[in-house]
């Protein structure tokens, strides 16, 4: 697709932003008058972003064709490349620097690629759908502005960007064709007590009066939910199926008046160890920093969009 140029304005900052490929991107030049951050903090945060592995350059780095006028002769004028980066890199780097105006442009850019779909521009149907699976994703975390700090905000970009196995689940929800993990079967169930035994050792961690108080049995029919049967057989069939839903559900309804997230992420694990699913071979199954980042999606998306957070959390656990 040949490059095009939009505009990007508010009352601080006035961009012309190159659109290719299904994404936006800006320069090294943009990016600092955009965050208003010198060229070597943003330099310093492209850097760091690379070094860590959070994001690949040659999938957020291109060289651009870059035309001014010749310093030494009047009237010509001067062709060289420079590097751009992409909404990947440009909402990482926004993240850290915790800019206003990043945020701004998020939202602009994201409803950019939106109104781009929809037009029907796009005519590359790998790139629109993966352009339409990374929007969704985005578009959660971006109900996170406020919330979002540091280290939550870099894992919350490596799940939306590094993860392909979930998020080509994605587009099978996008064509209501999901095909997800077969799973463990395992007769054995947790219980309400252990559960409520765990939480206890918590509390001495917490500062909250009202931190893992129960609301009205909750964690309980929560359960006793997941374990649910209908004619023989179990309503969630697969012990990963009935894992993700019992983060979703901890996290999602909001069973204890304090410290949800944080009783689901902790009761998650212990599901996990309880069925022998928490170590493979190469480790964890699930880090805590990505537990967290995906814990946080949860708490932000919407009832409709259960059914990507469950798959989400389901190719986690798909052993290769």
């Amino acid at each position: 697709m040949k490059n095009e140029i939009i505009i990007f304005e508010n009352q601080n900052v006035k961009l012309e932003v190159n659109m290719q490929d299904e994404t936006v991107w800006l320069s090294l030049e943009q990016m600092s008058k955009l965050f208003d951050r010198d060229r070597t903090v943003i330099t310093r945060h492209i850097n760091n972003i690379l070094k860590s592995k959070e994001l690949s350059r040659e999938e957020v780095c291109a060289k651009f064709a870059h035309t001014t006028k010749h310093g030494a002769i009047q009237g010509k004028l001067q062709t060289r490349e420079l590097d751009y980066y992409n909404l990947d890199m440009i909402i990482s780097v926004g993240y850290r620097v915790n800019s206003k105006q990043g945020v701004e442009f998020r939202k602009w850019a994201t409803k950019v690629l939106k109104d781009y779909l929809v037009k029907g521009y796009a005519v590359n149907n790998k790139r629109l759908e993966y352009l339409e699976k990374t929007i969704k994703l985005i578009d959660i975390a971006g109900r996170m502005d406020k919330e979002l700090k540091g280290d939550d905000a870099k894992e919350i970009i490596k799940v939306i960007n590094n993860y392909s196995k979930a998020l080509n689940l994605l587009d099978g929800y996008d064509h209501r064709n999901i095909s997800r993990p077969n799973g463990t079967k395992n007769n054995n169930k947790i219980s309400y007590e252990d559960c409520i035994d765990i939480i206890s050792k918590l509390k001495f961690t917490s500062d909250s009066n009202l931190f893992a108080v129960e609301r009205n049995e909750g964690l309980k029919e929560i359960i006793g939910a997941i374990y649910q049967s209908f004619d023989g057989f179990d309503l969630y069939p697969s012990i990963e199926e009935k894992g993700a839903n019992f983060l979703y559900l901890i996290t999602k309804n909001h069973t204890f008046i304090d410290g949800n997230k944080r009783i689901a992420a902790t009761l998650f694990i212990y599901f996990l160890e309880f069925y022998n699913l928490l170590y493979r071979d190469n480790g964890q199954v699930i880090d805590n920093n990505t537990l967290v980042a995906i814990t946080l999606l949860i708490a932000q998306s919407d009832p409709r969009e259960k059914d990507i957070l469950i798959d989400l959390v389901m190719n986690f656990l798909k052993d290769n």
